[in-house]
């Protein structure tokens, strides 16, 4: 199938299926007139890709990470960053919980439901 189709089928767009060529992430084989062709079951690998992205993955790691899918082995490696990029996540999560915390607090403390100093009292990290 080419590009366009490919694009439509997976709802990617035409340049992130570029990208993902670039990246090594996605292969196809090239006309005479140069135009891109993908096999049927480049479907599930961009829609797998748009998952693992979803999850939070990158580029890098996602190329390291791809093959293991497909033979169902990951070195202790690739499970030591998938481990590493979820304790991240974790991390940023936790960051961003604390930061709506203290919005709360702001908010509380601008519709006069409580003091202004609760909103300026460091919180411990």
């Amino acid at each position: 199938m080419r590009i366009g189709e490919l694009a439509a089928r997976t709802g990617v767009s035409v340049r992130a299926l570029r990208y993902y060529e670039e990246q090594g992430l996605l292969t196809s084989e090239r006309s005479p007139s140069g135009q891109r062709h993908y096999a049927d079951t480049a479907v599930d690998r961009v829609l797998w890709i748009q998952c693992l992205y979803a999850a939070g993955l990158s580029s890098k790691t996602l190329r390291e990470f791809l093959p293991c899918t497909y033979t169902g082995v990951a070195t202790p490696d690739t499970i030591d960053r998938l481990t590493a990029e979820r304790d991240r996540i974790n991390a940023q999560m936790a960051d961003l919980a604390t930061t709506r915390d203290r919005l709360d607090a702001v908010i509380a403390a601008a519709s006069g439901t409580v003091g202004c100093e609760v909103c300026c009292v460091p919180q411990s990290a």
